[in-house]
């Protein structure tokens, strides 16, 4: 499975958001910190507002907040808003409209399936608050060394 920018820099936007989830946050500052153009990014957070987990905050001090906790929200949840479905392999057998006429005899259609669930119960498992937690031990580290995060 290869993710595209829009899983990437999603997930990287949501930590962004759950780091600083005491302000809402504008698109302009999380776009400047995670160098991701605004343009593009509003495009992600509208896909990020439908899946209901950030909402919008109108008026001054104004901007995007998780639209629940961080330990609520898993990877799994993000890049499926963002992606679509997140299977590596697409096989025909696991589709009831239209089936797959060899999947009785298909000896490989286990392998895909082992597959795809593996990459599910791991993005289902990893949760945004981790992420978070591991983003300031991060923070903190640079700022001991005095350097500037990547």
């Amino acid at each position: 499975m290869k993710l595209s920018t829009k899983g990437r820099y999603g997930l990287r936007a949501l930590i962004d958001l759950a780091v600083h989830e005491d302000d809402a946050v504008s698109i302009q500052s999380i776009a400047e910190r995670q160098g991701i153009s605004d343009s593009y990014l509003e495009q992600l957070v509208r896909l990020l507002k439908k899946a209901g987990l950030v909402k919008s905050i109108r008026g001054a001090g104004g901007g995007y907040r998780l639209a629940k906790p961080a330990s609520e929200i898993s990877v799994g949840d993000i890049l499926r808003a963002l992606e679509g479905n997140i299977d590596a392999v697409n096989c025909t057998a696991f589709q009831e409209e239209t089936g797959c006429q060899g999947s009785d005899f298909c000896v490989t259609k286990s392998v895909w399936k082992r597959v795809n669930d593996a990459i599910s119960q791991t993005v289902d498992g990893i949760f945004l608050e981790e992420l978070v937690q591991d983003s300031k031990a991060v923070l903190k580290k640079t700022e001991v060394k005095g350097t500037d995060l990547c």
